[in-house]
């Protein structure tokens, strides 16, 4: 009896360690099974596998332009026709501001784009007082104002939702726009034209057996 329950116990350990190692984080055994939703959050990180960005467009080259933005894998890659010129990873809206998959279109281009929305609380002096704020939700503090977050090579595709440069950890972590490095922001930007179609997916992902 000794030996099944030991069994049974070193099962769910063996999984959560699984699951922390694809995750490349620390996670304590007894943490997985009654913080659910971590694991879903790992299932969804455990399928990102980084790349090196690269960019190789001709201009000549013939095909239209289409945009392809891949949730599941965090990556977003440009095509020429069929042939893909350009790939990088990217990082969407974090499952509380989740970037929504369908197909659209380019709408806007501005490269010195300035989010309205989000940014942060700044003195009259320059000292920012609060990072991260959404002006319709946090109030301001006295003698303070917004300074709204640039999202530059900015594009567009649906509402309040586009790409652009920003910062690309390896997780979800936007309030729904598709960040990209800068250079690649660049890339993407200079070759779309408003009506470059874009289409955003999430593929199931099933975590190995």
């Amino acid at each position: 009896m000794l030996v099944r329950r030991t069994r049974r116990n070193i099962a769910p350990l063996l999984a959560g360690a699984i699951l922390a190692a694809m995750n490349a984080c620390t996670e304590l055994p007894n943490d997985i099974g009654v913080r659910p939703h971590r694991i879903a959050e790992q299932t969804r990180r455990a399928s990102h596998h980084p790349i090196v960005p690269y960019w190789k467009d001709d201009p000549a080259a013939k095909g239209k332009p289409r945009i392809l933005i891949n949730l599941t894998a965090q990556q977003a890659f440009f095509f020429r026709g069929d042939k893909v010129v350009g790939r990088t990873n990217i990082s969407s809206g974090r499952p509380e501001f989740a970037t929504p998959p369908g197909k659209y279109r380019v709408i806007q281009k501005d490269a010195d784009h300035i989010s309205s929305q989000y940014g942060a609380y700044v003195s009259g002096s320059g000292r920012i007082v609060r990072r991260d704020v959404d002006v319709k939700r946090d109030r301001c503090p006295p003698g303070a104002h917004f300074v709204g977050a640039a999202m530059s090579y900015f594009l567009r595709f649906t509402g309040g939702y586009g790409m652009h440069a920003g910062f690309v950890p390896l997780y979800r972590a936007s309030h729904g726009c598709v960040r990209m490095p800068p250079e690649m922001a660049q890339h993407f930007f200079a070759a779309a034209e408003n009506g470059t179609p874009v289409e955003v997916v999430e593929p199931e992902f099933k975590l190995p057996r």
